[in-house]
């Protein structure tokens, strides 16, 4: 198979293979569920214009969002893309009725059809849009898509909303990111919380860049599954169903949450600010019986663990010969003897020997290396443990990419080795840079190959004006700064 999920063949191929994104993935599954109504499938450019202009289908019908699927100009050409989710099962058939490119690529366009059982996270839990409104009581129906736990002050505006509009409480979890299940497992912790009969099916409904849209994609949704009504703080115009405000609740002297005209502003209490939130969970203190339940605070600390369980990686960047791999097994060394967690060395020079073997030197095979190194040391990251990354890394998208990929499940920080080239070269203990200067080493970087200065490093060292046990102790102190790290005495 090719670098781009492309089944064996030639371009225009009737079916070739492509692997979905978590992203494309969510959108999928939502199409395949009846979850975007009236879409069937990813949608044609004249329809995409349609939408970015007018919020509107061609048909004139509302739509907040295009719905698309970027792919290689080979994926392109085929007439039918079989979509596969990342382990390599078959999700869908996109019947690619009409390709289209932009500045951005090529996309495919057309209906999708499911192929074999229904897989995904919770897959179970999830039951097509149909079947969801068939099984809600007549009457409202309100609509609640949290994001994060709903905990006393949210729950206390369901109840309150349910109450005045005699709704029944349709709870759909947004799942996203790298373990969705754990949210979808603290509002069942909530279940108790909530009014009697609430029904509770997660969706993958990944969270879009422009707030407005994503929140009238929201309402689209929750009609979809049989709201009536949506809980929004966004007023929304064109929305499919009537958008209600959270109503404002405060805790009053007894730590009850009520609605704010029935507690007087002298007898108002305050609330636990988002801030003081995840203070308390990155130190791993307890969340207080007013804020929330204890089944839910479990949860809560399930998907946000404090700072000391949780993973990170430190990339070093920087030419060859700054000292990269020196100060990496310089820190390895020092967290070794100190910190609790496994510690894995990436080196540039190591893993293009094992991990990375065989590619070579040019900008495509120089952000594959990276890019692998970076989707290591997530997992890496994922399971608690510190990786510790010391590739030249020499362009900024690679860079960012690994910065995503790690800050997902863990800690990242960002470590410029800025050496300055002269002390590079004079130091050249591999001799490169004489046969890079010879024209012997094409694409040699800083020489032949480009060295993007990164302009979002957390810390630069300069290695030509700093000791190791300095330049090391700099990398801790940032570390123990955001936490990463507790305090301990270097002998």
């Amino acid at each position: 198979m090719s670098a781009n999920g492309m089944e064996p063949g030639c371009p225009g191929s009737r079916r070739v293979a492509r692997y979905l994104e978590p992203v494309e993935l969510a959108d999928v599954e939502l199409l395949l569920d009846g979850a975007f109504p009236p879409l069937r499938g990813f949608l044609a450019a004249d329809e995409v214009d349609s939408v970015r202009t007018r919020q509107r289908l061609r048909g004139g019908t509302p739509w907040p969002e295009p719905i698309t699927l970027r792919v290689s100009d080979e994926v392109a050409a085929a007439e039918e893309i079989e979509l596969r989710d990342v382990e390599g099962a078959p999700v869908a058939v996109l019947r690619n009725e009409a390709p289209w490119r932009d500045e951005s690529g090529a996309h495919a366009a057309g209906p999708v059809q499911d192929v074999g059982d229904p897989s995904g996270v919770l897959r179970r839990m999830r039951p097509s849009a149909a079947d969801v409104r068939a099984k809600l009581p007549p009457g409202p129906v309100l609509g609640v898509l949290p994001e994060q736990p709903l905990h006393h002050r949210e729950l206390a505006q369901v109840r309150e909303l349910a109450a005045e509009h005699d709704a029944h409480v349709l709870v759909l979890p947004r799942m996203s990111g790298p373990r969705p299940e754990l949210l979808v497992q603290a509002v069942l912790a909530a279940e108790p919380e909530l009014p009697s009969g609430t029904t509770i099916v997660p969706v993958p409904l990944v969270r879009r860049t422009d707030p407005k849209r994503d929140a009238l994609l929201t309402a689209h949704v929750a009609a979809a599954y049989g709201a009536t009504h949506l809980i929004s703080e966004h007023p929304l115009e064109h929305a499919p169903l009537e958008v209600l405000e959270p109503p404002e609740v405060v805790r009053d002297q007894t730590d009850r949450w009520r609605p704010a005209a029935q507690v007087a502003p002298v007898d108002r209490r305050p609330d636990l600010s988002a801030e003081r939130l995840r203070e308390l969970l990155d130190r791993g203190e307890d969340l207080p019986g007013w804020f929330t339940t204890p089944a839910i605070a479990e949860q809560q600390r399930r998907m946000h663990p404090p700072l000391a369980d949780r993973g990170f990686t430190v990339l070093f960047t920087g030419l060859s010969g700054a000292g990269k791999s020196t100060l990496a097994r310089a820190l390895r060394d020092e967290l070794n003897r100190h910190d609790h967690r496994a510690v894995t060395l990436l080196d540039g020079d190591v893993v293009r020997r094992t991990l990375c073997e065989g590619l070579g030197f040019s900008a495509e095979d120089r952000s594959r290396n990276v890019r692998r190194i970076g989707f290591v040391a997530a997992e890496v990251a994922r399971h608690g443990g510190a990786a510790i990354c010391a590739p030249i890394a020499p362009y900024h998208d690679d860079r960012d990419a690994v910065r995503r990929m790690v800050a997902e499940v863990g800690g990242f920080v960002l470590v410029h080795v800025a050496t300055p080239l002269g002390e590079c070269e004079r130091r050249d203990r591999k001799g490169l840079y004489r046969k890079a200067r010879a024209g012997l080493l094409p694409d040699f970087t800083g020489v032949s190959a480009p060295y993007e200065i990164p302009g979002d490093a957390d810390l630069v060292l300069d290695t030509s004006g700093l000791s190791q046990d300095e330049a090391v102790g700099r990398v801790v102190a940032l570390l123990r700064e955001q936490g990463w790290v507790g305090s301990w005495t270097s002998e």
